[in-house]
């Protein structure tokens, strides 16, 4: 049994899609992130670093995981499965990884903060970052053009890039003229277990609509990236 500590995020649904998707029994505990549970000593003992996702592994005495790319490499290589297991296989997973990680991730984590959270709307900001999503997703177009999934066969690369880029929207950043990527993303959503998994927990609002839920999401979230900037550690 696997505990999982989560919320509605990208992050988040990477790590429940991946349990899904390996058929892994969990339970999942979410946190209430604007209450700032993330950062009980309870969850610090768990995470130092105060962020979801995390889990424990009862099944090996209680070892905890924490990082979501950490979390999908440990999960892959607890079953064998959604990683390939020769060097070169599982190499190019670990690049695909590597680019949600180190570019699909932050860079549209910059553009939800600045497009969606801030009360002042820097418009050079929201360019630069809005312009490296698009950049971005051009490479996985690209890449796509001439494979099915991005590292050989689906695989926790297309997790962790899929469960990001399915929220373009929100980021304020279009993909209608990206039709590999677009095949991709339907793909996967199609997925029985990723549908499980977005659903764990589900989003209480939603991200294309622009109605009171969403600004209310927008205003919490905004909150909490003030609250960050005024606390030592961040959010």
């Amino acid at each position: 049994m696997i505990d999982l500590y989560t919320a509605a995020t990208p992050n988040g649904h990477k790590i429940s899609i991946a349990l899904e998707e390996l058929a892994l029994p969990y339970t999942a505990h979410t946190l209430n992130l604007s209450k700032g549970e993330q950062k009980q000593p309870w969850f610090l003992a768990i995470n130092p670093n105060g962020r979801i996702p995390a889990i424990v592994d009862r099944a090996e005495d209680d070892f905890a995981v924490f990082e979501s790319g950490a979390i999908l490499m440990y999960l892959a290589e607890k079953t064998g499965r959604l990683m390939p297991q020769d060097r070169r296989g599982r190499s190019q997973v670990i690049q695909w990884l590597m680019f949600q990680m180190g570019g699909i991730g932050p860079m549209m984590g910059q553009a939800n903060v600045f497009f969606r959270y801030f009360p002042e709307k820097i418009q050079p900001a929201i360019d630069r970052y809005q312009g490296e999503c698009r950049r971005l997703f051009r490479v996985l177009d690209s890449h796509l053009r001439e494979h099915e999934f991005l590292a050989g066969d689906y695989s926790i690369a297309d997790i962790a890039n899929w469960a990001w880029v399915r929220t373009h929207r929100w980021s304020g950043v279009d993909v209608d003229d990206l039709p590999h990527l677009q095949r991709w993303l339907g793909q996967i959503r199609a997925r029985p277990a990723v549908q499980k998994g977005i659903n764990t927990p589900p989003l209480a609002i939603d991200r294309d609509a622009d109605d009171d839920k969403a600004r209310q999401f927008a205003e919490e979230a905004r909150q909490m990236v003030e609250m960050g900037q005024s606390r030592q550690g961040g959010v």
